[in-house]
């Protein structure tokens, strides 16, 4: 198995090298190889109306790339809910048993709300600015996960992470569809005004599409979060106590 994974990583890189060699041996004008990116520049504002070009190519010109890349993240924080059963009675939630001292158990709660809220604004300011709905959704979650590692007493509920992430999901697909209701009949096509280039109220539905993705990563990631930690107020972490106490009395006979 070794064999065939340094295989297919040399392969990879291979592949890699000969793609940037070929470009400069095997194309008569440099200039071709530049076309896609120019393309996108110049029609960001035109299309978009998004002062950041990357946000224009993530959210509106491969939007349904970054749609699957929220399918991917969502399908992980699954996989971590359904295998965290396996990890009890192996001592995983006395390692979150404690409160971490004072200082980190009251110094969490301080910085708790300026954390959230310089999440939210990189998710605000997405197509302003370098940021948007991934970045700041998961520094939204890293404040949750902040205080579940300092609070032994803290419990998150997960279905109604699972009902917030569904929603935001729903909400990506729904401003989606508002594509193919327009005069261009495009999935993800930027139908609502686009406001003036630079300000926040601007860009059409990239902020809206931003702001689903970052509700998005935030629940999913606090969902993966909470259920290695044990912190399921669901019942998830009835199940991980009971699981360890269980191995402890079988290590006792």
């Amino acid at each position: 198995m070794r064999k065939v994974i340094g295989f297919l990583l040399i392969a990879s890189f291979a592949f890699f090298i000969v793609s940037l060699v070929a470009r400069d041996l095997w194309v008569d004008d440099p200039n071709q190889v530049r076309t896609l990116g120019q393309a996108a520049i110049g029609q960001t504002i035109p299309q978009s109306g998004a002062a950041n070009t990357v946000t224009a190519i993530v959210v509106q010109f491969r939007g349904l790339d970054t749609l699957g890349e929220v399918t991917v993240l969502f399908l992980s924080a699954l996989g971590v809910a359904l295998l965290s059963g396996e990890f009890a009675g192996r001592g995983l939630n006395e390692l979150f048993a404690d409160n971490g001292g004072f200082i980190l158990h009251y110094g969490t709660r301080i910085v708790l709300p300026l954390i959230a809220l310089v999440g939210a604004y990189i998710v605000a300011h997405g197509h302003l600015s370098p940021g948007g709905g991934f970045p700041g959704g998961v520094l939204i979650a890293t404040a949750v996960f902040a205080v579940l590692m300092t609070n032994a007493e803290e419990r998150l509920s997960t279905r109604l992470m699972a009902v917030i992430e569904g929603l935001a999901g729903l909400a990506f697909v729904g401003l989606g569809t508002l594509g193919l209701l327009g005069d261009k009949f495009s999935f993800l096509a930027n139908v609502l005004p686009k406001g003036q280039l630079g300000f926040l109220f601007s860009a059409g539905i990239i902020p809206l599409i931003y702001a689903a993705v970052g509700t998005k990563v935030a629940a999913e990631l606090s969902t993966l979060v909470t259920s290695l930690t044990g912190s399921d107020r669901d019942g998830g972490a009835l199940v991980v106590s009971a699981g360890s106490s269980a191995g402890r009395e079988g290590g006792a006979r």
